[in-house]
């Protein structure tokens, strides 16, 4: 299984989650074997100052990633996310670390729109 999570800077798994998903500077790649961390690797955001819709799920599609973890998203990213077939989870916070073990203790809720993107109308 991999995993992206939505970050602010290239630490690992000690990178800052990014609460706003589409203007992460960076996603941290985790792959996960039989319950265990097997590699990370964080790659920069090409989309983070400016990005069509859609665009930023097709690249994690492109990373294959199976799972994306972020503080918040908006509604359309959650369904292109969907369409691509990946799960999106929001919630995310503290470190890469500690959203991983949030996820994985279930405490990470099932992607819904933040509350800006509802305000927008885009939820």
């Amino acid at each position: 299984m991999r995993i992206a999570v939505t970050a602010e800077n290239n630490h690992g798994l000690e990178s800052v989650v990014a609460q706003h998903f589409g203007h992460a500077p960076y996603f941290i790649l985790v792959e996960m074997e039989n319950g265990e961390i097997s590699a990370v690797q964080g790659v920069a955001n090409p989309y983070a100052n400016s990005h069509q819709p859609g665009q930023i799920p097709q690249f994690i599609h492109a990373q294959k990633a199976d799972v994306i973890l972020s503080g918040g998203m908006g509604g359309r990213a959650i369904e292109f996310f969907e369409q691509v077939g990946i799960k999106a989870a929001t919630g995310a916070s503290g470190t890469v670390r500690q959203a991983l073990e949030n996820y994985f203790g279930g405490k990470l809720k099932e992607a819904a729109p933040c509350d800006d993107s509802v305000a927008h109308g885009h939820g």
